[in-house]
């Protein structure tokens, strides 16, 4: 009998999940079941996640760039790196801009649906707003200042301080090619066997995907806001929906076909696990395990590669973030009667990029730096209420453009370097 694929089982436990909260919503109770009984199995899917996080970028970051040879290679992978990811990231925040422009859907909200709104989710935006507040009075450089831990130990500690543990992971791995490889062997050993068995832990971990996956959208279904919001949020929704169709189907496609000559729809397929995941998990640091199995295994990206490129990317790579950004920003403003001038929706680009650095890579995140957005652009921060109802599903659409746009750039890098193991089309040809 023919094994069944990994995401044929998650796509079937989203959509009994989704039967199955359809079918709680028609009983007394059933919501309340579902929340007690049903999510929590979904809670520990992501926590087991979130814990394997850590220890894998360390393991994975630290024994790929031990792995090579001088440091020259690893500045070309990095300087390479950031450049793409600067271009897809601008390039998100443009497309965005631009499709929201086109739909105006802060128009079509009208005064007593946004009151309603205010009233229910008016608490929940305020504590956003709070937590920003940091962010906010922050220098523009802060970002920059939070990648150096004063504690690495403390770093470790959180899913949130992940790009220390990457700075971290960088400082020892090039310290381990700089000292003599007879000092160097011991610790080398210990990492390299330390990544066989976080992958091994990961193995044991996806085994439980379908299931978590059914409690998670049991759970999102039933625990939903009534229809009536998002209809009122249709024409916001199908902005950023559509912003994001064009990443995904258009623009890296059209990246993987430019620069490795592969066929784009087969990427798509050998990346699917990954994309189902962060379609469930809306968290790009929870599915990095599966994402960088999914690039290893199906696509043929060199772990040298896939190991440095990838748990950057987790952190500092969201695209479908900034897009979101940059809409929900000239959303709220349309809302509120604003016209936004082109030197203020330049500045929003410049915002959204740097916003999207900061944004951990766990969900709801994008709420938080969305702060430091409508700030730059003078637009009324208690608008954030009004997107709030609508946050959870489109910030699952959104991580799935976070995780592809990781997937492209480590492919492109790995097909520069000679690092790509499957042919291209025209050496098929």
């Amino acid at each position: 009998m023919k094994k069944i694929p990994l995401y044929v089982k998650i796509l079937a436990g989203m959509l009994l999940g989704v039967l199955f909260a359809m079918i709680a919503l028609q009983f007394t109770g059933g919501v309340a079941f579902t929340k007690n009984w049903i999510k929590p199995f979904g809670t520990i899917f992501i926590n087991l996640l979130k814990m394997i996080a850590i220890p894998l970028i360390l393991a994975s970051l630290i024994k790929g760039v031990s792995d090579l040879k001088d440091v020259s290679r690893l500045s070309s992978m990095g300087i390479r790196t950031v450049v793409f990811y600067l271009f897809t990231t601008v390039f998100a925040v443009s497309m965005g801009l631009i499709i929201v422009n086109i739909i105006k859907p802060g128009y079509a909200i009208k005064e007593e649906t946004r009151t309603q709104m205010l009233a229910s989710y008016g608490v929940d935006a305020v504590k956003k707003q709070q937590e920003a507040e940091l962010q906010k009075k922050a220098g523009p450089l802060k970002f920059l200042e939070d990648i150096v831990p004063d504690n690495v130990v403390k770093a470790a500690s959180s899913n949130t301080t992940m790009l220390q543990v990457i700075f971290f992971a960088l400082l020892l791995g090039v310290a381990l090619i700089l000292i003599p490889e007879e000092r160097a062997r011991p610790m080398k050993s210990f990492f390299d066997s330390m990544n066989d068995v976080i992958l091994k832990v990961i193995d044991l971990i996806m085994k439980t995907a379908p299931f978590g996956v059914f409690a998670l959208m049991a759970a999102l279904i039933a625990e939903s806001p009534g229809w009536d919001i998002f209809k009122a949020l249709g024409k916001y929704a199908v902005s950023v929906v559509s912003g994001i169709a064009v990443l995904l189907f258009v623009f890296y496609p059209g990246l993987i076909l430019l620069f490795t000559r592969r066929n784009p729809f087969q990427f798509i397929r050998q990346i699917s696990p990954a994309q189902l995941l962060a379609f469930s998990t809306s968290s790009s640091a929870a599915t990095l395990p599966v994402t960088m199995e999914c690039i290893e295994k199906n696509v043929g990206v060199d772990n040298e590669v896939s190991s440095f490129v990838l748990p950057i990317g987790a952190t500092v790579n969201m695209d479908g973030t900034s897009l979101y950004q940059a809409v929900a920003a000239v959303f709220i403003a349309q809302a509120f009667g604003m016209h936004l001038d082109l030197q203020t929706q330049l500045g929003i680009i410049l915002t959204a990029t740097l916003a999207s650095i900061g944004s951990a890579a766990v969900p709801g995140a994008g709420m938080v730096m969305l702060v430091i957005v409508l700030a730059q652009a003078g637009i009324p921060e208690a608008g954030l209420a009004l997107i709030f109802a609508v946050d959870r599903p489109l910030d699952m659409c959104r991580t799935v453009a976070n995780v592809t746009s990781d997937c492209t750039v480590a492919t492109i890098i790995a097909h520069g370097m000679g690092k790509l193991e499957h042919p291209s089309i025209t050496e098929r040809s």
